[in-house]
């Protein structure tokens, strides 16, 4: 054998050794699994099984192959996430930090706002029924939320808690209490028209207000009372006797 065929048979060994260790050692690290998935963040609404699921197809893909962009992106998909930090940390671990959306209101039948007025739809709406309600044309939401936080704000210093507030198509208002009492309120001043009806509260006094079904503040010098059905006569010469000085 010549010395040239030599140097070639050899270099072609030290090749052929050198890219055998890079093959194995290329599928050694693309099979090194994942042992250890730390998830952080207080959760009230996303599931464990939930991010099971969502989780699952990257971590099958192993430590150096898991996507961490696709984790993040499955994550943030999640009805109600807000935020996601997503890291591969040495040797066999996913560190995931996860912060949730705070819902303040209902909107609609099936979806939430946040407090900035951003829509939110969540799986299951029904666990959010304690939350007040807003209903209202499309595309109002942010409007509608602000102009509720002002008319909480005058129902509770009442010692009123709202619970629903409803816009029509045509700009009407109409609210809920917790209560259960009603007051509609019109297209036109309904805001000075709820706390037209409030400056009268102190004259029924609570017993009567009660009594109190429904109001209809949309008349020009006063409204109208509709009382609950086991409402009896009430008598108004001695509501009317009792609060004569701050008529």
């Amino acid at each position: 054998m010549s010395r040239f065929s030599v140097i070639l048979m050899t270099a072609l060994l030290i090749g052929g050794g050198w890219w055998a260790w890079q093959q194995f050692g290329a599928s050694a690290l693309s099979s090194k699994p994942i042992r250890y998935v730390k998830i952080e963040g207080a959760f009230q609404y996303t599931s464990k099984d939930r991010l099971k699921e969502v989780l699952a197809p990257q971590m099958k893909q192993g430590y150096y192959q898991a996507d961490m962009n696709a984790i993040h992106q499955a994550i943030k998909a999640l009805p109600l996430v807000d935020k996601v930090d997503v890291k591969r940390v040495w040797p066999d671990a996913v560190h995931i930090k996860i912060t949730e959306q705070k819902p303040v209101v209902r909107w609609g039948k099936s979806a939430l706002l946040n407090k900035q007025g951003d829509l939110l739809v969540p799986d299951n709406i029904d666990e959010f029924k304690n939350l007040p309600l807003i209903t209202g044309p499309d595309g109002q939401e942010k409007k509608l939320l602000e102009i509720m936080k002002g008319v909480y704000i005058v129902l509770k210093d009442k010692s009123m808690q709202l619970a629903e507030f409803h816009v029509n198509e045509r700009r009407a208002w109409r609210i809920k209490l917790a209560s259960g009492m009603e007051m509609q309120l019109g297209r036109k001043a309904p805001l000075e028209n709820m706390q037209r009806f409030l400056r009268t509260m102190d004259l029924l006094g609570e017993e009567q207000l009660a009594m109190i079904a429904s109001v209809d503040t949309r008349y020009p010098n006063g409204f109208a009372v509709t009382w609950k059905p086991e409402v009896t006569n009430i008598d108004w010469k001695a509501i009317v006797e009792k609060n004569k000085n701050l008529i």
